[in-house]
């Protein structure tokens, strides 16, 4: 079986640093190790290179579907589709999801989506494409629920995966007590909550890209008095050692930001619950969107209510003050990764849905 995922973007500094382009890499890179398997994106110049088994192959010149970046389209997408057997894109409201969806239905492939957030201009904005699809493959069961899925036969869950050899405890890092957020700082992650629930002596790790700087200025001012470090350009090694010197993990979305402004669709998945819990971190979310599927609540970590920095930072003190306690919800998440969110897990449920269609 020959397979070719399509993503608008390739995860790296040369194209863009975000959870959906990673998925596809990662996800790409496993199945590669199962199965013949390339990677179609777009970029500024054509490149083609290989990553162990993997195949990147680079689109270069795209026009961008209304001047959108993340909905990128190049003659060349067709070309690069007729090898394949399968084809699994990752994105469905961008135009070359729905041109590929159609290639594949006019010469017998079976096309495949993973809807992981965003999207641009696209047809299925006027009329829905899902039966353009063999199948939709879903990151959580809230994506399939919120996409309409729950009583779609050709909808799965297939969820997401870590690398538990790169993200995994290392007890010879010192632990700093602190509390770490990773991802964009952005009003629907609730980092302000986060800062306004921390105790001022229990320090923070904020590690992400900051695209809002009205947002920026605000998180420094609720930092005033208390221990909290800001950092935006961690590398993947930086990342993991953040991770692994860090007391717990903490994802405090809302649907409701700092602002006002709504964000119905939080997270899909939770991808930085997992790398922390892989690395052997209790993990602290809020209860909205996927969250709930990623922790198991007074085992893996806790869930509270968003918007609530009163009960998020009851729980910051708990971890605080019973390591032990702690360290054991540490290992039960990692445990848990391993059972359920490791690459493998979600190759063997994509390669299952490929062949049942």
């Amino acid at each position: 079986m020959r397979v070719t995922h399509v993503v608008p973007a390739l995860f790296g500094p040369d194209g863009v640093v975000g959870g959906a382009e990673r998925y596809a890499l990662e996800l790409a890179r496993a199945m590669s190790e199962r199965t013949e398997t390339t990677l179609v994106t777009f970029g500024d110049a054509a490149a083609q290179r290989t990553e162990g088994r993997l195949v990147i192959r680079i689109l270069g010149g795209p026009w961008l579907v209304g001047g959108q970046r993340a909905n990128p389209i190049a003659p060349g997408l067709f070309a690069a589709l007729r090898d394949a057997d399968v084809i699994h894109c990752h994105q469905q409201h961008v135009v070359a999801s729905s041109a590929a969806a159609l290639f594949g239905r006019l010469t017998g492939r079976r096309v495949f989506v993973s809807d992981l957030g965003g999207g641009g201009w696209d047809v299925s904005a006027y009329f829905s494409t899902d039966r353009w699809y063999a199948g939709h493959l879903h990151i959580s069961a809230y994506s399939r629920h919120v996409a309409g899925h729950d009583g779609n036969p050709s909808a799965r869950v297939i969820l997401g995966g870590v690398d538990t050899v790169r993200f995994a405890p290392d007890s010879a890092v010192a632990c700093t007590g602190a509390a770490l957020f990773v991802g964009r700082l952005l009003p629907h992650k609730g980092v302000d909550d986060l800062l306004r629930a921390v105790p001022a002596d229990l320090p923070v790790e904020i590690v992400g890209p900051a695209p809002d700087a009205r947002y920026l200025a605000d998180l420094h001012a609720l930092a005033v008095g208390k221990t909290v470090r800001f950092r935006h350009d961690c590398d993947d090694a930086a990342l993991v050692a953040a991770y692994r010197g860090a007391a717990c993990v903490v994802l405090p979305s809302v649907y409701r930001g700092m602002y006002g402004g709504e964000t119905p669709v939080p997270e899909l998945l939770g991808q930085t619950l997992l790398e922390g819990m892989a690395c052997g971190l209790p993990a602290i979310a809020t209860r909205v969107a996927s969250l709930p599927e990623v922790v198991d609540d007074g085992v893996t970590g806790f869930l509270v209510p968003p918007n609530d920095p009163e009960a998020l930072g009851e729980r910051l003190r708990w971890v605080r003050d019973h390591p032990a306690e702690a360290s054991a919800m540490g290992a039960a998440g990692r445990a848990r990764v391993l059972e359920r969110f490791t690459w493998d897990r979600v190759v063997d449920r994509c390669l299952d849905a490929y062949a049942a269609a």
